[in-house]
């Protein structure tokens, strides 16, 4: 893993799903308005798709974790942290 990796996988796991959405929000507004200059839109796409990756992630393993619940018995319903 690269360096840029590991603080991509850092930020993952300081940044909460609502966080990432609402930055990737207002870079989409930014972007959608057409008034930035081309190298500012640029780094702000490249922004926004470490954004969606994040966002990407953080659905999947919530959906991980809901299947987990959702797999035990109708009698037995318990959570299990996913490491991820």
């Amino acid at each position: 893993m690269t360096k840029t990796e590991k603080m991509a996988a850092e930020d993952s796991k300081e940044t909460s799903f609502e966080q990432a959405l609402g930055q990737l929000e207002g870079i989409v507004r930014e972007l959608e308005s057409g008034r930035g200059e081309l190298d500012n839109s640029i780094k702000n796409y490249e922004q926004g798709m470490k954004l969606l990756k994040i966002c990407e992630e953080k659905l999947s393993q919530a959906k991980l974790k809901v299947e987990k619940i959702t797999s035990g018995t109708a009698q037995e319903v318990k959570t299990e942290e996913f490491e991820g």
